[in-house]
């Protein structure tokens, strides 16, 4: 056994997919160690963490007045840096069993267009949070690798990542991003949606828990083969008691058409943006969509319809991003490259 390789069994390294929805943390040699939802629950009267991760998501609407319960991520960067930077120290515990005396080099992925205070801002949360070297890399780039695009070879590769808070679109060759464009519009977005539907449609009032069981069961982006329903429960706006309606696939089609169609217009964008040589490659490989989005039904069938182009989902969307910057800790050479400064 060489030196190198009992170095990597001590070895600390982490990559965080710190998502809008969800962090996902993953460890050198061990793989994907944390995946929790990127919420914070808050004693206001003491300032204290209750709960992080499910625990806390369970508590979602839930709480009582001296406990919040906080999403300190919105649309892909940090909207709230004490609760985030609260947030990492848990989950870096908790990837290294608790363990407080190691000082990991951490990689963090970001959304494309993050300006460069939130970019330091990011990075100082993590150092704050023990890290001792943060290595910042663009969301898309890491879900192509993850997805096991060849991002090396001079030909061109189109990621889609549908997140919780952005969707970003890139383009990508050599290593490097050729186009890339972050749209704040996303899983999120489209629970609220659904919200703003059914408040308007059926006067029931649902929680943002209610909208997102709705977005997985029964959304879609085209017509289903077999008509799907669901029962959901909220509190009527007029009568103010608790009410049980039944709504449609049809309904949550029309909730979501205007999400869905702002996605579909930046992929378009991104097409037309993309030099010719790199367009030709992508008319032969067609498009990759990863992230918790693209898991919409009918989503993949939808773009393909607009762009006439093959779209293909990645093997795990809701992993790919974080497997990518997971893979490259192994590869540091290649990180040195992709990384932001």
């Amino acid at each position: 056994m060489n030196l190198r390789s009992i170095f990597s069994v001590f070895s600390n390294d982490l990559a965080i997919d710190l998502g809008t929805a969800n962090t996902l943390v993953y460890a050198r040699g061990r793989g994907i160690v944390v995946d929790e939802p990127s919420i914070v629950a808050i004693n206001k009267l003491t300032n204290k963490v209750e709960a992080v991760g499910h625990e806390a998501k369970d508590m979602l609407g839930r709480t009582p007045g001296n406990i919040v319960a906080i999403k300190p991520m919105k649309d892909g960067v940090i909207a709230d840096f004490d609760v985030t930077e609260e947030m990492l120290k848990y989950f870096i515990k908790k990837a290294h069993n608790r363990n407080h005396l190691l000082s990991p080099r951490i990689v963090i992925c970001i959304p494309s267009e993050i300006t460069q205070v939130e970019k330091r801002a990011v990075r100082e949360s993590a150092l704050r949070a023990k890290a001792s070297e943060v290595f910042l890399v663009e969301e898309a780039m890491a879900a192509a690798i993850g997805a096991g695009l060849p991002i090396t070879e001079p030909s061109g590769n189109m990621i889609v990542d549908i997140g919780g808070g952005t969707t970003d679109i890139a383009v990508i060759s050599l290593s490097g991003i050729v186009y890339s464009r972050s749209v704040r519009v996303a899983g999120n977005e489209m629970d609220e949606s659904i919200t703003q539907y059914i408040k308007r449609k059926h006067n029931l009032l649902i929680g943002e828990r209610t909208a997102e069981q709705i977005k997985i069961q029964i959304g879609s982006a085209a017509v289903l083969q077999e008509p799907l329903t669901m029962e959901i429960k909220g509190r009527n706006l007029i009568e103010g008691i608790p009410k049980t309606v039944t709504i449609t696939d049809e309904e949550v089609r029309e909730a979501l058409s205007d999400s869905i169609s702002t996605i579909v217009n930046a992929v378009r964008v991104a097409l037309e943006r993309t030099p010719p040589e790199l367009s030709a490659d992508i008319v032969d490989k067609g498009i990759v969509l990863t992230g918790g989005g693209a898991l919409l039904k009918h989503l993949d069938q939808k773009i393909k319809e607009e762009t006439d182009l093959p779209v293909f989902l990645a093997e795990d969307p809701l992993s790919s991003v974080v497997l990518g910057v997971g893979r490259m800790l192994d590869d540091m050479s290649l990180l040195k490259r992709v990384s932001l400064q």
